[in-house]
């Protein structure tokens, strides 16, 4: 099964050197999973073409600095080709800022959340198990790094992850072919830990450390990427 990976950002230029580029950690996700995907990136936030989302395999919306308020060229085709691929039911997954996109398009509200910087590894209840995350524990750790949210979901998501700082985490939609969570699976520890380490002076200090000491937390990045793997398998 093909992959396509809309890349909507890319690592921060400071830290590109040592940890590459972020196509990479999607692709070395997947692979980890052991189910075979082949991938091919479309870099729109660097101006290439939207391909026809209802002849894709698959579909997985990065992450991004950018916020879904924003005024640039290629956010509203970024709009029309989810909603494109929404109706097409080509499986679809989104990753923090693309989690936050996909429920742009689809009719929710996403916003810059009063409650400030999400960083280090935040734990989720999980309140909702479709079949592919059938095995899942009652709560999931993983990698984050943002301060918009879903503030309200779609009426076409209902709720997978939440959180006190995060209620709307992970959505799952109602056509039974999108997904998408705030955090990032894809992040390894070390990477996470510099990118927390890289907003201190945007983030407080006490959110910082508290972000680096909570990488001492067990991971479920593994498990939620093997979810995600048996959601496209599926699709």
């Amino acid at each position: 099964m093909k992959l396509t990976i809309i890349q909507t950002g890319d690592v921060p230029a400071p830290l590109r050197p040592r940890f590459g580029p972020y196509g990479k950690m999607f692709e070395t996700m997947f692979d980890n999973t052991g189910q075979g995907f082949s991938y091919e990136l479309v870099a729109v936030s660097e101006g290439e073409p939207f391909p026809d989302p209802s002849r894709l395999q698959g579909i997985v919306i990065t992450g991004s600095a950018a916020g879904v308020y924003d005024d640039l060229p290629w956010l509203e085709p970024l709009r029309s080709f989810i909603r494109v691929g929404y109706d097409s039911r080509t499986p679809m997954l989104g990753i923090c800022f693309g989690h936050q996109i996909m429920a742009d398009a689809l009719g929710g509200d996403v916003r810059k959340s009063e409650k400030g910087w999400g960083l280090g590894r935040h734990s989720y209840d999980v309140v909702r198990r479709p079949g592919f995350m059938g095995s899942a524990p009652v709560a999931l750790s993983i990698a984050c790094s943002h301060q918009d949210q879903v503030i309200t979901p779609p009426v076409e998501a209902e709720v997978l992850l939440a959180s006190e700082f995060t209620p709307n985490a992970g959505l799952v939609y109602r056509n039974d072919a999108a997904l998408s969570f705030q955090a990032h699976p894809e992040f390894a520890d070390d990477y996470t830990l510099a990118l927390a380490e890289m907003r201190r002076g945007k983030a407080p200090d006490v959110v910082v450390d508290k972000a680096l000491a909570s990488i001492a937390k067990p991971s479920h990045s593994g498990d939620v990427a093997g979810y995600i793997g048996q959601f496209f398998k599926r699709g």
